[in-house]
């Protein structure tokens, strides 16, 4: 029987660990290890990451800790929600729970110093076509983030898998000077894709994002919605919790501090993110060191 390192299991599971930060840099986030959170001594960062999901629980649950971290590194957090996710809890009128979501989310986003904002496209209904895509284009004309969080296209939800067209497709119109808009173009330098129960199929991890620091924050922000707790049958808290501490096991693998990691969120890259060279020295970008 061949026996497996720590460093044969990385490679085999093709995972890694980085910081999720706009310093300068060339590394493969897949081979990168983490660097401590602002208060540790990192650089802080300065730019924006803006969290775009279909419904606000995704939102906050799957993405609001990355966002969490980038804003305690000092940049900021954008929360764009595609819908209300009114229809979300069979026994209250789609109007008042749209009402508790939103009240939720701008409770939420207040908890983490990011800001929330909001298209209005009914819950179950998001629209894959053009308009939705121009409308998602806008937005990020107006925040210009550098990294965009989003879901994976691997999802049961059919909300989750027009967002993550629309997104690819707005990501693209935004940068484009000759698609005249209102605001001016503006290029996204990282797209990600965050991991939920609701989008696993294919979803492969290629970033360890350390989120202790912000862990007990993001969990407070998590709060805000009584979903959270499991009031709509799936008990939201138990998972990511969960999650959080198998992803942060996961990222302590060779690493000589175990005192890191002691939570951790999983990210996607896209699937051509290998073929593709859109860093450079000046660009901002998910760094790291290599581990091998």
């Amino acid at each position: 029987m061949k026996h497996h390192s720590r460093r044969d299991i990385l490679k085999e599971l093709g995972m890694g660990a980085a910081a999720f930060s706009m310093g300068a840099g060339n590394a493969r986030p897949a081979e990168a290890v983490a660097r401590g959170s602002a208060d540790r001594g990192e650089s802080s960062a300065s730019g924006t990451v803006m969290a775009i999901a279909a419904h606000p629980g995704d939102a906050l649950f799957t993405m609001g800790a990355a966002v969490a971290r980038q804003i305690n590194a000092g940049g900021k957090g954008i929360f764009l929600n595609l819908t209300h996710g009114e229809r979300g809890n069979p026994s209250i009128s789609p109007a008042e729970y749209g009402a508790m979501q939103v009240a939720a989310t701008d409770k939420a986003a207040r908890i983490l110093g990011a800001e929330p904002a909001y298209l209005s496209y009914p819950d179950g209904e998001v629209p894959d076509n053009e308009e939705a895509r121009f409308a998602v284009c806008d937005a990020i004309r107006q925040h210009r983030p550098e990294i965009i969080v989003t879901h994976w296209k691997g999802s049961f939800h059919k909300d989750h898998r027009a967002c993550y067209n629309i997104v690819n497709d707005a990501i693209f119109y935004a940068g484009l000077p000759g698609i005249k808009r209102k605001l001016q173009a503006h290029s996204v330098s990282k797209l990600v894709f965050a991991e939920n129960w609701e989008d696993a199929e294919g979803f492969r991890q290629a970033i360890y994002l350390d989120v202790s620091d912000v862990f007990e924050r993001w969990v407070r922000a998590c709060s805000a919605f009584p979903m959270w707790r499991g009031e709509t049958g799936f008990h939201y808290d138990d998972y990511y919790q969960s999650l959080a501490v198998a992803r942060g096991s996961l990222a302590r693998i060779g690493q000589k501090d175990s005192s890191r990691f002691k939570y951790a969120v999983a990210l996607m890259l896209p699937p051509d993110y290998g073929a593709r060279r859109t860093e450079s020295l000046s660009s901002p970008a998910i760094t790291g060191q290599s581990t091998i």
